[in-house]
């Protein structure tokens, strides 16, 4: 919108040139160019630009809006740039995003509106039962123990596998579980490309025996929906050998529907934020901060690691919080004048009103408090779990996640509290990050995780994997090049809160709202 005029008979021929930047790298490479359009100071261009989107990256985009005399760059050409990142589009009221255009100096070069909207590419979740009628006897002392195995069709003619039944013993009919699968991986999202599903009769061995295959699509299958498909099992080696074969039994298509996902996007864009919270550990064995030897140090070159940590995950996620106010605390400090342990305060010292102005106030808060407080201990995470979690059960129609980052250097004291906290907040709207700084050994940390075994206290199970923990020593880069080790730190600890939202709406039965159009 009112781009500048650079041509002197009459207006300026836009085009506009991404530029991506590669994630930890400060260089810009073209990615791609919108249409020319003619004698506009006001173009609505046409071509869009596809691009992967991740949650858990920095995805830098630079918008170069030039007078198209030419495809080479020149000075003449330039009208001006904005430089944006995608999680902000994405992240902005509907996906629209509109940004000043700068770079001229002592002129006005206009806005670019900016529009993202998400591929539908095939979200759709199929369902479906099977069973079997008449199979094949394999074994020898009893019936077979059959279970199916689907391969979809690649381009070049092979076959990968994509989904497998549970086995059903000792039977020659058997009717398998209904299973759930998404729609691309079936069939890419290509309704006609061949489904190949072969039965197998299991052997504890794992020489499982062949019992014969039959060929489908997604189209077909699909049919199921208002009639009983049933497909011949045939074994191509029998058919050969056998002049009277007919067949190794029947698969029957029981029943087959069809919903649609819903994605991490479509909820970002029906206006759910994610609200971001953290909390620092201030004990003394991160050693004092005015010493080079302290995590907590900061030398006038660079970021401590507990900054570096924050600065990493905070800055992505800031792009998905309209006020951009964050909620920060400390713990296992004692604080003045009377030496009080508290293991919740807030960092800018306002019990009232904890939140800091974006991730730079928090910064600021942080080694202000540094100065003040004496760091002590014990390591206590449950008392900081347990605020954001009451915080969290305030709103739980979907409209508000909340994302609790933990920076701690060692061995947690209150391990019970804390499982016990973390299994109540398994059921509200969070997720719980936990970056381990320093060389100590945090095996504890991997039990919360519960990537492994579903974490549990006193017989209650975490009814979601809401914790994700990494060591920040497995992310620092050789060179110490900070920007490329925040950039892999972020991407590992944030992978997970696309999924884990998707999670917490799933049990809920909560859609996406609908955005204004």
């Amino acid at each position: 919108r009112n781009l500048l005029d650079m041509d002197t008979f009459s207006k300026s021929d836009p085009v506009v040139v991404l530029f991506v930047q590669g994630s930890g790298s400060s260089e810009w490479k073209e990615f791609g160019r919108t249409e020319v359009i003619d004698n506009t100071l006001n173009p609505d261009f046409v071509r869009k630009f596809v691009l992967d989107y991740y949650f858990e990256e920095k995805q830098n985009l630079r918008f170069d809006p030039l007078g198209s005399h030419g495809a080479v760059l020149g000075a003449q050409d330039f009208l001006g740039q904005a430089f944006v990142a995608l999680g902000e589009v994405i992240g902005s009221q509907r996906g629209r995003l509109e940004r000043p255009l700068t770079g001229v100096p002592g002129k006005r070069c206009g806005t670019i509106l900016l529009l993202a909207e998400e591929l539908s590419n095939c979200r759709d979740i199929v369902t479906m039962q099977l069973c079997a009628n008449k199979l094949d006897k394999k074994d020898f002392f009893g019936k077979s123990d059959p279970f199916l195995v689907f391969y979809r069709s690649n381009e070049d003619g092979t076959f990968t596998i994509c989904h497998k039944t549970e086995v059903v013993k000792n039977t020659l009919n058997p009717v398998w579980q209904p299973f759930t699968i998404p729609v691309r991986a079936l069939c890419n999202g290509d309704y006609d490309r061949t489904v190949k599903i072969d039965v197998y009769d299991w052997d504890r061995d794992g020489s499982h025996d062949f019992i014969g295959e039959f060929a489908t699509s997604y189209r077909e299958l699909s049919r199921a929906q208002s009639q009983f498909t049933v497909y011949e099992v045939l074994n191509p080696r029998k058919k050969c050998k056998k002049k009277k074969y007919v067949n190794s039994g029947t698969v029957t298509l029981l029943s087959f529907s069809v919903e649609s996902e819903f994605t991490f996007v479509d909820y970002i864009r029906g206006g759910t934020q994610l609200n971001f919270t953290v909390a620092i550990d201030f004990t003394a064995s991160n050693g004092m901060p005015s010493q080079p030897t302290s995590l907590h140090y900061a030398s006038p070159y660079q970021l401590s690691a507990y900054a570096l940590a924050l600065k990493a995950v905070g800055e992505i996620i800031q792009d998905y919080d309209s006020d951009k106010l964050f909620p920060a605390y400390g713990f296992g400090a004692k604080l003045p004048p009377d030496g009080k342990i508290s293991h919740q305060f807030p960092l800018n010292n306002n019990v009232d009103n904890p939140s800091c102005a974006g991730i730079e106030g928090v910064l600021e808060s942080y080694l202000q408090s540094l100065r003040t407080v004496q760091l002590y201990g014990p390591t206590n995470f449950a008392p900081v779990i347990n605020q954001v979690a009451g915080t969290a059960a305030q709103v739980t129609d979907g409209s508000q996640y909340h994302v609790l980052l933990i920076i701690t250097d060692g061995v947690i004291s209150d391990m019970l509290q804390t499982k016990e906290a973390i299994v109540t907040a398994s059921a509200l709207p969070m997720s719980i990050i936990i970056v381990g700084v320093g060389p100590a050994e945090f095996e504890a940390m991997e039990e919360l995780d519960g990537d492994e075994v579903r974490l549990s206290s006193r017989g209650r199970y975490a009814e979601r994997d809401i914790v994700q923990f990494v060591p920040f020593r497995d992310y620092v880069d050789d060179s110490g090049n900070q920007v490329l080790s925040m950039a892999r730190l972020a991407k590992d600890v944030l992978a997970e809160i696309p999924e884990q939202l998707l999670s917490y709406m799933k049990t809920r039965d909560i859609k996406p709202r609908q955005a204004d159009p």
